[in-house]
């Protein structure tokens, strides 16, 4: 049985209770056939002091329908694929690679945070992209032969097919670029989220659940193009995409901590809110000795909500939705 109570609305939130009747989902669905349904509202007390109370109203279902809540893993398990890139910070904060105080340095052990933010983050993310090859980019070098400084270039220098074949892949062509480029600067964050979204923009226009983007970005701290990113955050929001912001060193990341959004609706330089909550940040400095399943725990935590989140609000069902099975 189903108990609904009527009440009187109030702004303060001290409601009046105007009273309750008890239904049951067969009921209810007869108005689905357009049958009427009515109920009578019946206040409990009055009922029990007045002697001819019959009712405090009639309440009539003038429509009804059932609503599926689908979960992360119903999408998943219904065919959408999770396409994961990686964007790394290559800006001469991070110090020359080949001194052992830079972030880029790759200690004895062949590791270094880019490195172990990379594995982490990638080794459960895999699991859910079919193809395993995964575009991987970096920002803020200048990459020969030119000296250009480059926001997105391609980790593998392959600018037409930056996929790497899994996170091993990954790994491989960051170790094989880092001595072919000079860090530079500024930190600039748009052009990749932009690179990414043009990409989850086409996946939308398909209208199904088929496709949701991931974009990883791992930084040594602060950010030059805050204004640009706001805007570019502000326009993803709006499509299958969720963007991870792992903080490598000891930098002060106030400006990551305000793009998270968790303490208000982030919003674009023009006053636009965002459509949905879709940055996630995390200081790596915070995991350093915890194992590395606890980073992916919590970088990964908000991914299933936001693409979950993102289909009901487009009213997208998964491309193969689950068997109901009868009772």
């Amino acid at each position: 049985p189903l108990q609904v109570q009527c009440a009187d609305h109030d702004s303060d939130g001290s409601h009046d209770l105007i009273g309750t009747f008890e239904t049951h989902l067969a009921q209810l669905q007869r108005a689905a056939d357009g049958s009427l349904v009515e109920f009578e509202c019946v206040h409990p007390e009055k009922k029990q002091k007045k002697k001819n109370y019959k009712n405090s109203g009639i309440i009539r279902v003038k429509s009804f329908k059932i609503e599926t809540d689908y979960s992360f893993l119903d999408y998943i398990m219904g065919g959408c694929q999770i396409n994961f890139t990686v964007g790394v910070d290559f800006t001469g904060s991070n110090g020359d690679p080949r001194s052992p105080g830079s972030l880029h340095h790759i200690s004895p052990d062949g590791t270094n945070e880019y490195l172990i933010a990379i594995w982490s983050v990638g080794s459960v993310v895999q699991d859910y992209d079919t193809d395993k090859l995964f575009p991987a980019f970096g920002f803020g070098a200048q990459v020969p032969p030119s000296w250009q400084v480059s926001h997105e270039f391609a980790l593998n220098f392959n600018p037409s097919n930056p996929y790497c074949q899994g996170i091993p892949g990954i790994v491989d062509a960051y170790r094989q670029i880092l001595p072919q480029l000079r860090l530079y600067g500024p930190t600039n964050f748009s052009p990749i989220i932009n690179h990414v979204a043009r990409f989850a923009a086409h996946s939308a226009q398909q209208g199904t659940a088929s496709q949701y983007f991931i974009l990883l970005i791992i930084t040594d701290g602060e950010i030059t193009d805050l204004d640009q990113t706001r805007h570019a955050i502000v326009n993803a929001s709006k499509l299958p995409m969720s963007i991870i912001i792992v903080g490598v060193g000891e930098a002060d990341f106030k400006a990551m901590e305000f793009l998270d959004g968790d303490n208000g609706v982030l919003k674009s330089l023009t006053g636009e809110p965002a459509a949905r909550d879709i940055v996630q940040f995390v200081p790596f400095r915070q995991f350093k000795n915890a194992p590395r399943e606890a980073l992916s725990q919590v970088v990964l935590a908000e991914v299933p909500k936001q693409l979950v989140s993102y289909y009901k609000w487009q009213g997208w069902p998964p491309v193969k939705p689950p068997e109901v099975k009868a009772m």
